[in-house]
């Protein structure tokens, strides 16, 4: 099986997904509305490749810039492709108004933007292409056939999102954005729930072990370097063990201090990000550091309340 990645531009990212060129043809995650006229099927048409063809979309998780893109691509598909998400993430395919209601809940108490659900209302109606109904939920410990004897495994990798997962196929493992490393444009981390997120980076390093890792996006080590998003078996090894590494850092910056409204733009998180010597614009959507924070702030809330 070969892999050629799949890259569509939009603002400060890189949208990365992927062509697994197998008997049938699958994509793995689909940028934004634009994505797939505009980059996709130039680049299938590169390799000798009709996007007509495809037969297959994978989505890793329901993010904008991941599902954007799916029904474009669907309808390009003469609407034969099955279309694939965890059970968990399908109403982020189903309806724009799920982002929305997903940045209220979390980012907007934080970000305080008077006008962030209309700007939010708007990047749903304009990134993502249309509304639609999966085809395949799943859930994990799938098997699904792309044709002659290759198949895909499906690996539930909750923490980044609760429906994010993991596609392999004889050792080539899609994961989107659920190895975080240390960040991507942003420089920090994002993921909804801390310890389902460590508990997947532990999974893939332990039982998966991908022999070729691939991101959606050229996440960063810790000296600012962005690895690419084809990685090998060390490179893979390495950015497992680096999120690791970096989700404990955060974590006990995050558990050790208590919030505290101020004036800092990182507030109430201000002594977090100094005891991580992070000096991003937390304010950049889609915002990581606030997500996570959010996470840890949730789950030490839980603690207490159990203690």
């Amino acid at each position: 099986m070969d892999v050629h990645p799949l890259v569509s531009p939009w603002g400060r990212f890189g949208l990365y997904s992927f062509f697994l060129d197998t008997p049938e043809p699958a994509i793995v995650d689909t940028g934004i509305a634009s994505s797939p006229a505009e980059g996709m099927a130039p680049a299938l048409e590169a390799l000798g490749r009709r996007i007509e063809d495809v037969r297959w979309i994978l989505l890793t998780h329901g993010h904008i810039d991941h599902i954007g893109g799916a029904y474009a691509l669907w309808e390009l598909t003469g609407r034969r492709a099955q279309v694939v998400i965890h059970e968990a993430d399908a109403p982020l395919l189903r309806s724009r108004r799920s982002h929305v209601d997903n940045y209220l809940e979390v980012r907007q108490q934080y970000l305080r933007d008077p006008e962030g659900e209309a700007k939010q209302t708007a990047a749903a109606e304009s990134v993502i292409s249309g509304e639609l109904e999966p085809t395949v939920l799943v859930k994990g410990g799938e098997k699904l056939p792309l044709g002659g004897d290759v198949t895909v495994s499906v690996h539930a990798i909750p923490g980044h999102t609760a429906g994010s997962v993991a596609y392999d196929v004889d050792g080539h493992v899609f994961t989107g954005d659920a190895v975080q490393v240390h960040g991507a444009a942003n420089g920090f981390p994002g993921y909804e729930d801390p310890v389902a997120y460590r508990r997947s980076l532990e999974y893939l390093r332990d039982e998966v072990r991908p022999r070729h890792l691939y991101l959606g996006h050229p996440y960063r080590r810790a000296d600012g370097v962005a690895y690419g998003v084809k990685l090998d078996q060390a490179q893979a090894t390495a950015a497992l063990q680096e999120s690791l590494d970096m989700e404990a850092r955060v974590r006990e910056a995050a558990l050790l201090t208590t919030p505290r409204q101020t004036d800092s733009p990182y507030s109430p998180f201000a002594a977090v990000a100094e005891k991580l010597g992070y000096t991003g614009d937390p304010t950049l959507e889609p915002s990581p550091f606030f997500t996570t924070l959010h996470g840890y702030r949730r789950q030490d809330k839980e603690l207490r309340g159990h203690g």
